[in-house]
């Protein structure tokens, strides 16, 4: 089978290592938690001795030798000297050291220069122990799959759970092994960009949906609007609401226990391994529960058929705000990223209009109507009276088809519409 387009996907899947194996996974993590700090402090110290402002220099100053950069293939080919002197790194896979030395020179570049955008990251920070939670294949390959089993170069074979199959076509590029306080986990990274013969074998294998034609050009008839809330967690512009779960919220009480309870435990202590372990098997639960919601409501925004239209949010601006609980607990950066992903493969479009004014504005006149946060309801002079959110929502609607109030109505006129021919304006 072959697909005309690019797509990459990850499947997760629970694996369960016996005891043997666990060992070995936990050192590895642990050797190579030791590396990740080795190599960030070489490059902190290099940035320290070698940088000095131009305007900061004294005129008669002693210059050292300068000592070349740190850089990724410099200190890849470190880790053969490593080798030698510490002949227990020899148990890791090589491409998963190197992958680690990866992981630095990405940290300390976003530090540094930043990504693609020129958005700065903060300064690494070591890995403390724990805090080194995976690793990764950087080659692999659909023949490590041998029915429940996955052969793991070095690990050996682990059983999986294959709650989904990997579907046809797609090839095996990487995978990733992740330690979660209730187990460990496999991230399988496929990939369609070429043609692959896909054969019969022990593992079932079946046809993922992509989509079949390219998205219809939004229109009001093919449309729907959307505005993310935190009194609804979303109210769409036929006035349907969802209701925001606050899954963080209502786990406060059994998170407030559980984090006394390790408070009070000696540090390094068997029952403080065992009651952070408990700590972070709920925020897990927690974590779990909000990605479920944000699934079966984007499946069900997407069952209608309908492009969605919705505001393209400074969520991170947000989060510093009074509001930082109730806007991190409604997960919206994490809903949108879904919604976005899952209309692709529908064949629709997750359309992001800019939010300034889709509250103040009127949906029926187009008249700015300034109102407070605290003020819920929209009363308009035109005679448009509804729901705050579900104004948001038809002003979403509008510049997702990039339609305006006026071209809308045909006309300029002035005269007051009622609530119902308010709603009806925007739904025809």
């Amino acid at each position: 089978m072959c697909y005309n387009r690019s797509m990459k996907v990850t499947y997760q899947y629970r694996i369960y290592p016996p005891i043997q194996q666990d060992f070995l996974l936990n050192r590895w993590l642990d050797m190579l938690r030791h590396q990740y700090n080795w190599l960030l402090a070489e490059r902190f110290d290099w940035w320290e001795q070698n940088r000095t402002a131009v305007n900061s220099c004294p005129l008669i100053c002693h210059l050292p030798e300068l000592k070349n950069q740190p850089s990724r293939w410099s200190q890849c080919a470190e880790l053969v000297i490593l080798k030698k002197e510490r002949e227990w790194y020899k148990e890791v896979n090589a491409q998963v050291l190197q992958d680690m030395v990866k992981r630095v020179d990405l940290a300390f570049a976003r530090y540094l220069k930043g990504d693609c955008n020129g958005n700065r990251s903060g300064k690494p920070r070591f890995k403390g122990q724990g805090r080194y939670r995976s690793f990764t294949y950087p080659q692999a390959s659909i023949d490590w799959i041998d029915g429940n089993y996955i052969e793991l170069s070095k690990i050996g074979r682990v059983k999986v759970r294959w709650h989904r199959d990997i579907p046809a076509g797609f090839a095996v590029k990487t995978v990733t092994v992740t330690k979660k306080a209730d187990g460990w986990y496999i991230g399988l990274s496929l990939q369609d960009d070429f043609e692959v013969k896909v054969s019969g074998g022990s593992f079932p294998q079946h046809t993922s949906p992509v989509p079949v034609a390219s998205p219809d050009l939004p229109t009001m008839d093919n449309t729907i609007g959307i505005d993310v809330g935190l009194k609804s967690f979303l109210t769409t512009n036929e006035a349907e609401e969802v209701a925001i779960p606050q899954f963080f919220r209502k786990s406060q009480v059994k998170l407030a226990k559980a984090q006394r309870s390790l408070a009070r435990k000696k540090k390094g202590s068997n029952r403080r391994k065992k009651a952070v372990k408990r700590v972070a098997l709920l925020h897990l639960k927690v974590a779990r529960q909000r990605k479920d919601f944000h699934y079966k409501t984007a499946s069900k925004l997407l069952s209608k058929g309908m492009n969605i239209g919705h505001e393209s949010l400074n969520i991170k601006g947000l989060a510093k705000s009074r509001l930082a609980k109730s806007v991190t607990d409604a997960g919206w950066g994490q809903f949108l990223d879904i919604l976005s992903i899952k209309a692709e493969n529908a064949g629709l479009r997750a359309i992001a209009v800019n939010p300034n004014g889709t509250s103040q504005n009127c949906s029926s006149c187009g008249v700015k109507v300034p109102k407070d946060l605290s003020v819920r309801w929209h009363n308009c002079q035109c005679g448009c009276s509804l729901d705050r959110d579900h104004n948001a929502a038809i002003n979403i609607q509008l510049r997702a088809v990039g339609q305006t109030v006026q071209a809308l109505r045909g006309d300029r006129d002035t005269e007051p519409l009622t609530r119902e021919a308010c709603a009806l304006s925007v739904l025809r």
